[in-house]
């Protein structure tokens, strides 16, 4: 086999290597100037195979590089993300390894992280916490870990002050009811749900017997 062709892509840092006439493969500059591809070049099928292999393994890390800039991300998620981006599994893989070795890629760290921005948005019970980070791929006693110092009680009130701006004016029924609800769905307990929706109410000027003051 003979490369015939090396061709820059308009945009980026690639260029397409042709052999026998036939587009064989895209490439980064640098890889094809590291193993001297140009025009007459003579090539072996194991060649052509390991620089497949070296190009999707040099974009995986890049892709994965890029993505762990932005924020913290699960083990479970990088995997997900870069087979997405159509990388093999083998490069994937080697991908992952080397994110952990140069401790770019931690669960617990993400966890910590996802935790805490969680909060600050979306503010849940520890159950709901710890069932969210096992489904981005965390162990349990890690997602466990992470979450011990979360209140139910304080999560809960704060989920509930932001919620209560929409329920000015209602009956106390219904308020309870909405509020309850809501509550639930972010996985408080009905005996922390129940206190705090009586201390919104309290603070909305509701009396103790769910009258209005």
């Amino acid at each position: 086999m003979i490369v015939t062709a090396v061709e820059r892509k308009p945009r980026g840092r690639k260029v397409d290597i042709y052999v026998d006439g036939e587009l064989a493969l895209s490439m980064g500059r640098e890889l094809a100037a590291e193993r001297d591809l140009r025009p007459g070049r003579t090539l072996i099928l194991a060649e052509l195979v390991s620089l497949r292999e070296e190009e999707s393994r040099r974009g995986a890390m890049e892709a994965a590089l890029r993505l762990l800039s932005h924020r913290p991300r699960s083990e479970r998620e990088l995997r997900q993300r870069l087979f997405r981006k159509g990388f093999s599994t083998r490069a994937v893989q080697a991908t992952v390894d080397r994110m952990h070795e140069l401790g770019y890629l931690d669960d617990a760290t993400f966890a910590r992280f996802w935790t805490e921005t969680r909060q600050a948005s979306h503010p849940s019970s520890q159950r709901m916490l710890q069932i969210e980070l096992r489904r981005r791929g965390i162990e349990s006693e890690t997602a466990q870990e992470v979450t011990a110092d979360v209140s139910d009680e304080d999560a809960a009130y704060e989920a509930a002050r932001r919620r209560v701006r929409s329920l000015a004016g209602l009956e106390y029924q219904t308020f309870r009811e909405r509020l309850g609800a809501f509550l639930t769905r972010r996985g408080f307990s009905y005996d922390v749900s129940r206190r705090v929706i009586d201390q919104c109410w309290s603070e909305q000027g509701g009396g103790a017997d769910g009258e209005a003051s």
